[in-house]
This record gives C-alpha cells, structure tokens and sequence, in this order.
C-alpha cells in the first residue's frame, strides 16, 4: 500500500484508484486517455516557490495553466516562480509527475485548488507512483490536503469564490 493510500484510510477520506501502465508518457493528457477522464479531471500538483522561499502546493486541471497574476495576490507574493524539480522532491519527497497532493505536507502548508475543478464529480490525482492514481472527489481533495479553493484559470471570474 502507497502511503497516500495509508493517509487516506487513516482520516477515513472515501476514495479509489487506478492504475496505468508505467510506460504511459507523463503529462496529463496521456494519463487522462488511458483513464478515460477529461484532461480537466486529471490533477496537475504544482510547487510554486515564493520570494521569501516559500513553497506553496497549487491543483488546477490538466489542461488549464495559472493565471500568474491571480496566484502572486492569493499568496501575497510579487515573485513566484514554479519550484525546481530538485526543491519539488526535497520538499515533497516525490519526482514531478505522481505527487499527491496531501500525506506529506507539514504543518502550515498552504494549499490551493483551482475553483473550477469543484464542477467535476471525481478527479485524477498522483498517488507517489508513476502509474498509479488515486480517484477523489473534488470535497474530498480538500478535506485530505487542507486547501483553500481559488480561482486560478478564469480570467472572466473573481480569485476569491462568494462564500
């Protein structure tokens, strides 16, 4: 058992999983097809890094891309740059590609989902594994990494959702 799998279990956070084959080229559009989801419901779990080397976990859909903008005024932070893959595994504990997003996060972690994934009824996230996702809902995503939801893609929409 992955250790996402053991962290959900613990906090009794319902989920599923799937698997793909290992050689499935990475990104999100290949694990989408061989899943048989959206790209939108295939998670991307990205590490920004702020100015004051502040890491920060943002999910947004497989074929959106942040609005650099919106994300500087939701941490409060001028300078943000995507975390190098050697900081991503030092902070994280994972290579780029199967991150889940919740297990090793330590206390005061920020976190941060896309308000447009909470439209989809179950989504695709890394489990730590190449080849191995594990099936969650949009509620459940946040119970199990404490994020706050945002508006990351929408140009059209407000950063901060009414409510």
């Amino acid at each position: 058992m992955l250790l996402s799998h053991s962290y959900l279990d613990h906090h009794q956070i319902p989920y599923t999983t799937d698997i793909f084959p290992p050689s499935t080229p990475k990104g999100a559009a290949s694990v989408a097809e061989v899943l048989g989801l959206s790209e939108h419901q295939t998670v991307k779990t990205l590490i920004f890094e702020t100015d004051i080397e502040e890491q920060v976990l943002i999910m947004v859909g497989g074929d959106k891309n942040v609005i650099s903008g919106h994300l500087k005024k939701v941490l409060g932070s001028r300078n943000i740059q995507l975390a190098s893959p050697d900081k991503v595994f030092k902070t994280t504990g994972y290579q780029i590609g199967s991150i889940p997003p919740f297990s090793w996060q330590p206390d005061g972690f920020r976190s941060f989902l896309d308000l447009e994934l909470m439209d989809e009824d179950i989504l695709a996230v890394g489990a730590g594994v190449w080849g191995n996702e594990i099936m969650i809902s949009p509620t459940n995503l946040i119970l199990a990494s404490s994020a706050k939801v945002v508006n990351l893609t929408n140009r059209e929409k407000p950063i901060y959702p009414l409510g």
